[in-house]
């Protein structure tokens, strides 16, 4: 008899169902250098990370980068999570429905240009234009929370790509424009803002408010580079809601 329970007691345990896997396409650097801290907030609260380098050579564009990306993704379960320029390459891969998605984050991103500058403004971005010092990056990308471990991780990251791979992505920037596909993504999607950005556009987040309005929206406390000042508080919203994504369609 007691056999017999033991069996029965063992076919209804509940089955242990793996989190999602968390593809992180990282912001104008294009590295994933900087993810590091985020990504490991990520793992310690079980979930699997990994973030994919966008190409440093070749056409910066937002399609030629989609259309390199694609056969990257996993086959597996996943969510795609986004921050900053490749906000409108999440949304651009997306729309061609991966196999795997099952859910999109955009973090401290947007759909169309994040500067209040016309798409005509990208041709400024020249060869010749000198790349801003670092100093200043930090100020307007991480304001009061800025460290000299965050100065020295921003300059190792940018000294990685050729300046005009940067150049070019600045300018892809300008000429992009998404807002038509947000309302045609069916994944569930989070939305996360930091309240502190000086970089982005406020229409630019109004924009994502209001074409996503079944999405989550998040506002936390923190400069643009968000997911780096603020990795903690940042990987527990993420988590949590990762979490309570179904693995299966």
């Amino acid at each position: 008899m007691g056999e017999k329970q033991g069996v029965y007691a063992a076919s209804v345990a509940p089955l242990h169902v793996a989190p999602l896997h968390v593809l992180m396409l990282p912001g104008l650097d294009g590295t994933g250098r900087m993810s590091t801290s985020f990504l490991s907030a990520l793992h310690a609260h079980g979930l699997t990370t990994q973030a994919i380098a966008l190409p440093a050579q070749g056409a910066q564009d937002y399609a030629t980068l989609a259309e390199g990306l694609w056969p990257r993704l996993p086959h597996g379960p996943f969510v795609l999570l986004a921050e900053s320029f490749s906000g409108p390459l999440a949304v651009e891969l997306a729309m061609r429905h991966p196999p795997g998605l099952r859910g999109v984050v955009l973090a401290a991103t947007f759909a169309r240009r994040p500067v209040p500058l016309p798409a005509a403004g990208a041709a400024l971005l020249s060869p010749a234009w000198p790349m801003p010092p670092v100093a200043l990056l930090a100020r307007l990308l991480l304001g009061r929370w800025r460290t000299r471990e965050d100065l020295s991780m921003l300059r190792d990251a940018l000294a990685q790509i050729p300046a005009a791979t940067l150049r070019q992505r600045a300018a892809a920037t300008l000429r992009v424009d998404v807002r038509a596909l947000l309302p045609q993504i069916t994944v569930p999607t989070l939305c996360l803002q930091a309240r502190q950005d000086r970089l982005l556009w406020p229409p630019s987040v109004a924009e994502l408010q209001a074409l996503l309005p079944h999405a989550r929206h998040v506002a936390l406390e923190g400069p643009h580079l968000l997911l780096q000042a603020c990795a903690e508080p940042a990987a527990a919203v993420v988590a949590g809601w990762v979490r309570a994504l179904p693995t299966a369609d």
